[in-house]
């Protein structure tokens, strides 16, 4: 403490020498030097019990927030949902409390599509930003990149979008490394499952009576176990495999592709896109191919898709998690009508899946009572959660795909929706169809 009887008074305020800011509303002290002390000790006094009483009256200082890290494609269709679903999901658990008495706060990255980027965006956001968790890409190549520095950084992190069977299955051969990757969409093989039960029950069964398809998918990673379980369940689902194309995901120009599936007169096409989509779309459409597409389309998956198409994609039909005005559970409405009027547009299937896992991630910190990694992974694999998508669990360890979600009745099944004069409108399931198929008339099969 500063030597009082060496303090110089000047007239000016006894705080401004102290820097206690005036609290005493500017008292001047021109007595001797005995008084000047006496007054000093008995301000200082004051100043003492003042600050004790704001530190017993004033709030304490915030906890630190918990962050989780979310990566995803801001350019892509599809991936631009998955940030945008993330941020309402922490404002509806900040808006109930948030977790252990601590605000949520996601941290966005943008990987640019890129799986060099995304590493750097995961390393960074484990190293720099200290988050706790992470959900990350819709692509497969994207997802199996991250996944071994899951491992090394001991960090959970789930992909609400990914669906190569080569994450999952990465967790069940080395479990004791990569525990901390979770798998939050369906695999590859349980979307083409999906898709064969859909063309089972809603066009072979029924009055298009569908006989037979060509497969045609991008190359990508996912899409290997994919057309595999097509070509494994297309027949015993009723459907015969003409053939099966895989093409480049940089390919411009369909023509030929198209061509050719039409010399093969198949009743429908199933597809397996997600990289590409507005532009096969709009090549089949401006062609008249006349030929319907079913199967996977994940940029179809958002309502922006009849847009970036111009109303090309009349008649697709997609598998997708969700879609707009089906209640699925009871909170799936109601989010896709808040993130609707929040951003313009629906989410697409991985923006319902990350708006889960946002809340699966805060469930297990919370039953974890905190952040350690290795908690936070033995809680996420007890998940019993209702979400959007319906209730979401994961595989065990002694199942072929660990930690992946569970499908099935009950459980995860994903919809079927169809593009009907600019609205998607939900086929299948159907006990969940608020529509039924209408091919355009330019589709002269299924007959």
């Amino acid at each position: 403490m500063a030597n009082l009887d060496a303090l110089r008074w000047t007239g000016e305020p006894v705080c401004a020498v102290v820097g206690c800011a005036q609290l005493f509303g500017g008292i001047r002290f021109m007595a001797d030097s005995n008084d000047r002390v006496r007054a000093a000790h008995r301000i200082l006094a004051s100043a003492a019990v003042l600050a004790l009483s704001f530190s017993i009256a004033g709030a304490a200082p915030a906890a630190e927030p918990i962050k989780i890290g979310v990566i995803g494609e801001e350019s892509a269709v599809a991936g631009a949902s998955i940030t945008k679903a993330a941020q309402m999901a922490q404002d509806d658990i900040n808006a109930h409390g948030g977790v252990l008495g601590r605000q949520v706060e996601v941290v966005i990255y943008d990987d640019h599509s890129s799986a060099a980027d995304a590493v750097r965006a995961f390393q960074r956001a484990v190293s720099e930003d200290k988050v706790s968790a992470v959900v990350a890409s819709y692509i497969s190549e994207v997802a199996l990149a991250i996944e071994p520095w899951a491992a090394r950084l001991h960090t959970p992190w789930i992909t609400p979008g990914a669906a190569s069977t080569d994450i999952s299955k990465a967790v069940h051969d080395n479990y004791a490394t990569n525990k901390y990757t979770f798998h939050g969409w369906l695999t590859s093989a349980f979307i083409a499952q999906s898709i064969c039960d859909f063309e089972h029950d809603m066009l072979v069964t029924s009055s298009f009576k569908v006989k037979s398809t060509v497969v045609m998918s991008e190359d990508a990673a996912w899409t290997k176990p994919l057309d595999e379980r097509f070509l494994d369940c297309l027949p015993k689902a009723g459907v015969k495999v003409l053939d099966h194309i895989r093409f480049n995901p940089d390919t411009t120009d369909f023509t030929p592709i198209f061509n050719k599936i039409e010399g093969e007169k198949p009743d429908v096409i199933t597809t397996g896109i997600s990289h590409v989509g507005v532009q096969p779309t709009v090549q089949w459409h401006d062609q008249r191919v006349p030929i319907g597409m079913v199967g996977q389309s994940s940029q179809a998956t958002t309502s922006t898709f009849w847009k970036d198409t111009n109303g090309a994609a009349e008649g697709v039909i997609t598998a997708s998690a969700a879609a707009p005005g089906v209640a699925l559970t009871p909170s799936t409405v109601a989010f896709t009508e808040a993130y609707q009027k929040r951003f313009g547009a629906s989410p697409a299937y991985d923006g319902y899946t990350t708006y889960d896992e946002i809340h699966v991630i805060a469930n297990a910190i919370k039953a974890a009572g905190g952040t350690d990694p290795d908690k936070i992974v033995d809680a996420m694999e007890k998940t019993h959660y209702t979400g959007t998508v319906g209730t979401i669990e994961f595989y065990g360890k002694d199942d072929l795909y660990t930690h992946a979600i569970k499908y099935g009745q009950g459980l995860v099944t994903g919809v079927v929706l169809q593009w009907q004069s600019g609205k998607q409108v939900t086929v299948w399931p159907r006990d969940k169809a608020n529509g039924k198929i209408a091919f355009p008339a330019t589709i002269t099969s299924p007959k």
